[in-house]
């Protein structure tokens, strides 16, 4: 179903879908600017009804008076579809690209293949370029990594990206959709990028958060990486403070211009303080440094626990 609509609708649907997002199977929404102004299109598993078509028009008041448009589209992978036109993405050293897409890699240009998948992080969304630029940021100042954790890793491209900057690192990446995890496996693959628990290699395991064991014996890592959204970012405040070392850093994006100060709030009351700001300005990318503690509050090793109360992921 599409409506148009204002920019202002627009912003306020990508922020919050309103009552549609309450509805036992809540419809995927999507704004976009299109040349007579701004559209909404929501996808439905079935023929919405008229009660789901009114949610909508509550949402975007200015096109009440118009009809809108409902079709009916084919059984298809539409996630891959719509990533399947994306151009190639170089940010710092990288140079992300599809089979279809590869062009000309530049000089000195590290390439990864990354096809389109179901799963997030294909380097083509400013929240995922942001970490790669900012990942290039901390190695050519001279920073060196020995513990790596992606969590919420997606496609694995970060932990891709880490993994060439830092060779010689124990690198962990998580996810808490199998699907993800299966995707990150098969792109490991076609990357070269060798699997397994011993340094240089790359152990992937599902799970919400930081809530695996693996996670927690690998820990106290030197830098973590979560590319998600703001919201499991400030929950998950605590636990990722919990597995990263004194000193060490914590890399933050899929969160809004709009939501830098709340999200940042949340760690700095686990002692970590925003230290570069980077990304776009409509998608930031933070880098936070844990502060140095000493003497007997200071841990040499994680508890093994995750501040985590159980069953909260399916809130996100």
């Amino acid at each position: 179903m599409t409506l148009p609509c204002t920019r202002t609708e627009a912003e306020a649907l990508n922020e919050d879908s309103g009552a549609l997002g309450d509805l036992d199977a809540p419809p995927a929404v999507m704004t976009c600017e299109v040349s007579s102004g701004w559209e909404v299109s929501a996808y439905f598993e079935n023929k919405p009804s008229n009660s789901e078509i009114a949610l909508l028009y509550a949402m975007v008041p200015s096109a009440k008076a118009v009809t809108p448009i409902v079709e009916l589209l084919p059984d298809e992978d539409w996630v891959t579809i719509s990533q399947a036109g994306l151009d190639p993405v170089q940010a710092g050293r990288f140079y992300v690209h599809t089979s279809t897409n590869k062009g000309e890699i530049p000089a000195n240009a590290k390439a990864l293949l990354i096809e389109a998948s179901q799963a997030f992080g294909t380097g083509g969304h400013d929240t995922t370029a942001g970490c790669l630029d900012m990942l290039d940021r901390l190695k050519s100042s001279g920073a060196r990594f020995d513990h790596i954790v992606d969590i919420g890793t997606g496609t694995g491209l970060l932990a891709f990206a880490a993994l060439h900057l830092w060779p010689r690192a124990y690198a962990t990446a998580s996810d808490i959709d199998p699907v993800s995890v299966d995707v990150a496996a098969e792109n490991a693959e076609a990357n070269g990028v060798m699997l397994g628990q011993q340094p240089g290699r790359l152990a992937l395991c599902e799970a919400p958060g930081t809530d695996h064991e693996m996670i927690a014996r690998r820990a106290p890592y030197d830098l973590v990486i979560a590319n998600i959204l703001a919201g499991p970012l400030i929950e998950l405040a605590p636990a990722l403070s919990m597995i990263l070392r004194d000193g060490g850093s914590l890399i933050l994006a899929g969160l809004l211009g709009t939501q830098v100060d709340t999200v940042g709030n949340a760690y700095r009351a686990q002692g970590l303080r925003v230290v570069k700001q980077g990304g776009s300005r409509e998608w930031p990318c933070l880098l936070l440094r844990k502060r140095m503690r000493f003497g007997w509050q200071r841990p040499v090793r994680t508890t093994g626990r995750t501040s985590q109360a159980p069953g909260d992921f399916g809130t996100w």
